[in-house]
């Protein structure tokens, strides 16, 4: 696997995290192919990277209330 330069990301916050600071996800948008997921809380700390197609399912099941604890 190929590694992906993250330095001049663009981060955003998921419209599904917490407003009051807790549970925070933040996401970029800067790659077709691939989604970075990190947690806003730890900035510097480790970075989970999804394919596109498959981050986008898990956002379609979020919404559409899918998934089961």
């Amino acid at each position: 696997m190929r590694s992906i330069d993250l330095s001049a990301v663009a981060w955003r916050k998921s419209s599904y995290s917490n407003p009051d600071g807790g549970q925070c996800v933040e996401v970029s948008d800067d790659f077709a192919a691939v989604v970075p997921v990190r947690d806003s809380k730890n900035a510097h700390g480790p970075v989970l990277v999804f394919p596109a197609e498959q981050w986008a399912s898990f956002v379609a099941a979020l919404r559409d209330d899918e998934l089961t604890a």
